[in-house]
C-alpha cells in the first residue's frame, strides 16, 4: 500500500493494518491508504479486518492537518466522513479489530465497521469533541445516533465521557472484548464466520438496513462542508 497502510490478503480475509506514527493520526495519507485497501479488498472479494498497532487504534486525525486552516480541515473531515459512509455500504463484511485507543475519528472508525473487537486494558474509546472545544458535525451525530445506545448517544456525544473496554461494549462501540494477545485471532474466526453469508444478500440487506442513516450520513457530509466554509469566508 502506501507505507500508513498495510494491506494483507490471506484466503479470502483482507488485513488493513494502520502505521502512523505514536498516535495512528488519521491523515489524508491514511484516508487514501484505507480507500485504496477497500478497492483492492473488493477486487479480491474478501472480508476486511481493520486494524492498528499494539495499544492504539488511532487517536484521531492528525493534529498538524487540524492546524493548517480551514480547507485543510475541510478536506480531511469531508474525507474521513466519506469513509464511514463507504465502510458502512462496502459490499463486504468489515471488521474493526482494536488493539486499544480509540479517540475521535479512531471511535467513530469503530462506528463505522459491521463487527467490532476491542482488548481489555487501560484503554479508553469515545467522542472527546466537545471536550477540546469542537461542535460536533452533524456527520458525527448522525453516526452515533444510529450506531450508539441512547443513553450512550447522550453521554458521549453531548458530555464528551470516554470509555473503558468493558463500557464500550456496553454503550455500542465495540460488539465483543478480547484478551490483546487473542485479538488477531478472535477477529480471524469473526472473518470466518462472516465468509460463510451469501455476499450479495449481505451487502443487499445493509444497504436496506442503513438506508436512513446511510442517507443521513450523506446529507451531514455535504451540510458539514457547507457550514465549514462559510465560517471560513465570514
Amino acid at each position: 500500500m502506501n507505507g500508513v497502510v498495510g494491506y494483507q490478503l490471506d484466503e479470502g480475509v483482507a488485513t488493513l493494518t494502520l502505521n502512523n506514527g505514536k498516535a495512528n493520526a488519521v491523515s489524508h495519507a491514511v484516508l487514501e491508504g484505507l480507500n485504496a485497501g477497500l478497492d483492492r479488498a473488493i477486487a479480491d472479494q474478501a472480508v476486511v479486518i481493520l486494524t492498528g498497532q499494539p495499544g492504539m487504534l488511532s487517536g484521531g486525525y492528525d493534529l498538524s492537518v487540524m492546524k493548517a486552516g480551514a480547507a485543510a480541515i475541510d478536506a480531511l473531515v469531508t474525507g474521513g466522513s466519506s469513509l464511514s459512509l463507504r465502510m458502512l455500504a462496502h459490499p463486504y463484511p468489515v471488521i474493526v479489530a482494536c488493539p486499544g485507543h480509540a479517540v475521535a475519528k479512531g471511535a467513530f472508525l469503530l462506528l463505522s465497521a459491521d463487527y467490532r473487537i476491542g482488548v481489555e486494558g487501560p484503554y479508553k474509546i469515545g467522542l472527546n469533541e466537545v471536550a477540546i472545544g469542537m461542535t460536533m458535525h452533524d456527520a458525527g451525530i448522525a453516526l452515533a445516533r444510529h450506531r450508539l445506545h441512547r443513553p450512550a448517544f447522550e453521554r458521549s456525544v453531548v458530555c464528551g465521557e470516554m470509555f473503558d473496554p468493558a463500557g464500550a461494549l456496553a454503550a455500542g462501540f465495540l460488539d465483543a472484548l478480547a484478551a490483546p494477545d487473542d485479538l488477531m485471532a478472535a477477529a480471524r474466526a469473526a472473518a470466518e464466520r462472516l465468509r460463510k453469508l451469501n455476499m450479495a444478500a449481505h451487502r443487499n440487506t445493509k444497504l436496506k438496513a442503513r438506508k436512513a442513516l446511510l442517507d443521513e450520513l450523506a446529507a451531514g457530509i455535504q451540510n458539514d462542508s457547507r457550514n465549514r466554509r462559510a465560517a471560513a469566508a465570514a
